[in-house]
């Protein structure tokens, strides 16, 4: 039997790379759904959805006017209580677009002894949670190039069940395509992409004016390179193989590479009014949904009013 040519071994390495990828999230999905669902319960206790002004018939609160507008804004039945105008603002209610894309490709799946989670994992489980708070709050949410935009209250059932479909290739960043220009975004990644590619996926991402968050997750071990001695290192997503002979001598170099690289994205999201944070795995998956769902906050005309983050959530 003549042995496979170069391309048939590559396929055949593809396919069971996908087989046994596609095998572990069939195999941990239940336990993340489970573990999304319990996080979003947690945190949308208490919480009134979105609330924000708008079009809409609920009364939310009265404001000062602001000279400029228009008079017949003004509720003059509210006003005549004391010296100043009054505008009676309405909660908005249309629903709202989120585009939320967690990053599944193999690089994803790294953890250190010190993670509570893989970086796949936990991404998985704050896109599940954070579409299950927005769509209880009454907002549409979709996958980019897997899932259209749903208020189904099965959100991360639909979600689930199309990853779980998905035979596409697990890409490090999100597909090409035109969001409205109203639509808001999420990445969840790891972002350890090259800035040329991250710069044209944000460049596509708000073309129409939408805004977004990048979220960069990582595990401890990325953030301190706690390693000594002889070691190997694998590309998990090229192959490549890089052995360093003290590696402790590369810890200043890699810090310094990674805040290097940190500062180009915040730089492009900045200039784009986008939002840049991290978050270890470590810390609290319910403290990233708070994080994510106190920044997605829309004043009186479409306009986003960001929660500027520190360094990490």
């Amino acid at each position: 039997m003549a042995a496979p040519s170069k391309n048939e071994a590559l396929e055949i390495t593809a396919v069971r790379r996908a087989d046994g990828e596609s095998r572990t999230l069939a195999a941990s999905l239940p336990r993340l759904v489970l573990e999304a669902r319990r996080i979003a319960a947690n945190v949308i206790h208490g919480l009134h959805g979105r609330r924000r002004a708008g079009a809409g018939e609920s009364f939310w609160q009265y404001r000062r006017f602001v000279s400029g507008e228009p008079a017949s804004s003004v509720d003059w039945r509210r006003s005549a209580r004391d010296d100043h105008l009054y505008v009676r603002e309405q909660e908005w209610e249309a629903a709202h677009t989120v585009w939320i894309w967690p990053d599944r490709s193999p690089s994803m799946a790294f953890a250190s002894h010190k993670a509570r989670d893989s970086k796949l994992e936990r991404g998985l489980i704050v896109a599940f949670a954070l579409a299950e708070l927005l769509v209880a709050g009454g907002e549409r949410v979709g996958v980019p190039g897997l899932m259209n935009p749903t208020a189904s209250r099965a959100v991360i059932d639909k979600m689930a069940q199309a990853m779980l479909h998905d035979d596409a290739t697990r890409a490090s960043l999100p597909p090409s395509f035109v969001p409205s220009a109203l639509a808001e975004i999420v990445v969840l990644s790891d972002f350890w992409s090259p800035m040329p590619e991250i710069r044209t996926m944000l460049a596509g991402l708000s073309s129409s004016g939408a805004h977004g968050t990048l979220i960069q997750i990582v595990d401890p071990a990325e953030e301190t390179f706690p390693y000594s001695g002889r070691v190997e290192f694998v590309e998990p997503e090229g192959g490549a193989v890089i052995t360093a002979g003290r590696a402790e001598s590369w810890t200043n170099d890699y810090v310094a590479r990674v805040a290097l690289h940190r500062d180009e994205i915040r730089a492009e999201t900045n200039r784009l009014d986008w939002l840049f944070s991290t978050h270890t795995t470590t810390r609290s998956a319910a403290e990233l949904l708070l994080f994510l769902h106190g920044g997605m906050t829309v004043n009186k005309g479409g306009v986003r009013s960001t929660v500027k983050a520190g360094r990490s959530a």
